[in-house]
C-alpha cells in the first residue's frame, strides 16, 4: 500500500533525481550508500515501477522517474514549509523565513537589509536563495521572494518597491585604456560583458539596442555576479545597476542618453503567510530597504 510509504523514501528518491548516483544521494542526504539503495528498491517495489537504469556515468532515471519529479518536489517543498512553520513559538517574530532574490540582489543589495533585520529581530533565522530562477511561491518553495517582474499568480501579497536604472560601465582604468564610446556603435570596437543564454528580458533589451548584442560579447556569463566581477576587474564594458554602481567609485556610467531601462522590483508572498509575525516583519523590512535603494 503505498499510501503508507515513508517520506524518507521519496526523499531519496528526489535526492538520487538531482544527484544522479546513490553514492551522490547519500553524501547529500547523510545517509549510507546502501540504505538509499534500500530506499530506491522499496520505492520501486511498493509502486511497481522501475525507476532508476544503471549506466557507465551513474543512474538514469526512467520516464516513471521523471513524471513524478515535479510531485516529489511539491512534497518536498511541502515539508520544507512545514518544519519552517514548526520553527517558530510563542507569538513575537522569530523562527524561519525563506527569502529569494536574484544573485546581485541576493549578495549586493539584502545583506544591510537582512542584517537590520536581524538586530532587530534576534530570535528570527534568515534563509536567503539567490538564484535568477523564480521560485514557487504557491508551493512555498520560499516564503517571501523579491523579483524583478510583476508576479503572475494569483493568492500572492505583492508590493512595488520602485524600479531601478540600469546602464553600461566601465572601470576608469579600462576607460584610461581604450577611451570611451561615444556612441552605442562605437562598442564594436571595445571588450563588452554580456549574457550567455537568450530570455524574454534580454530578447525585448536587444531588440532595443542591437548594439548590445550576443554576438559582440567578448565575456559571456548567465550569472549577474559574474559580469560584475569582471566589471570590476576592468576585463570591459557592461550593464550594471546604477545604484550599485555608484558603491564603487572607479566604475563610470556610460552612453547614459542613449543606453538606459529600468527594472521594477517587487517584494511578493504567499497571502496564508499575511497573520505570521516572522513573514509580516521580513516583508516589511525588505519593503523599506529596498524603497531606499531603489532611489538613491
Amino acid at each position: 500500500m503505498t499510501q503508507n510509504l515513508s517520506w524518507d523514501l521519496y526523499r531519496t528518491f528526489l535526492a538520487v533525481l538531482t544527484e544522479g548516483s546513490l553514492s551522490g544521494a547519500a553524501r547529500a542526504l547523510g545517509i549510507t550508500q546502501p540504505t538509499a539503495g534500500r530506499h530506491i528498491a522499496a520505492l520501486e517495489a511498493a509502486l511497481g515501477q522501475t525507476l532508476f537504469t544503471r549506466s557507465q556515468t551513474g543512474l538514469l532515471a526512467t520516464d516513471a522517474a521523471q513524471s513524478l519529479r515535479p510531485h516529489a518536489q511539491a512534497m518536498q517543498h511541502t515539508a520544507t514549509a512545514f518544519e519552517r512553520a514548526a520553527a517558530t513559538h510563542g507569538d513575537g517574530v522569530n523562527g524561519v523565513v525563506r527569502i529569494s532574490a536574484s544573485e546581485v540582489v541576493g549578495v549586493e543589495v539584502l545583506p544591510p537589509i537582512l542584517s537590520a533585520l536581524r538586530r532587530a529581530y534576534p530570535q528570527l533565522t534568515l534563509e536567503l536563495v539567490p538564484t535568477n530562477r523564480i521560485q514557487d511561491l504557491l508551493h512555498r518553495e520560499v516564503d517571501i521572494a523579491v523579483r524583478m517582474a510583476p508576479p503572475q499568480q494569483e493568492a500572492l501579497i505583492a508590493r512595488r518597491v520602485g524600479s531601478v536604472d540600469v546602464g553600461l560601465h566601465a572601470r576608469d582604468d579600462y576607460l584610461a585604456r581604450y577611451g570611451a564610446p561615444s556612441t552605442l556603435v562605437d562598442l564594436v570596437h571595445h571588450t563588452v560583458i554580456g549574457f550567455d543564454r537568450m530570455t524574454p528580458f534580454l530578447r525585448d533589451a536587444t531588440r532595443r539596442y542591437p548594439d548590445w548584442a550576443r554576438e559582440r560579447f567578448a565575456f559571456r556569463a548567465d550569472s549577474d555576479l559574474a559580469q560584475l566581477a569582471m566589471l570590476r576587474a576592468g576585463y570591459g564594458i557592461g550593464a550594471c545597476q546604477v545604484p550599485l554602481a555608484r558603491r564603487d567609485a572607479r566604475l563610470v556610467r556610460l552612453l547614459p542618453g542613449a543606453f538606459r531601462f529600468k527594472l521594477q522590483a517587487w517584494v511578493t508572498m504567499h497571502e496564508d503567510l499575511r497573520s505570521s509575525p516572522r513573514c509580516k516583519a521580513t516583508f516589511d523590512a525588505l519593503v523599506a530597504g529596498l524603497s531606499a535603494y531603489m532611489a538613491e
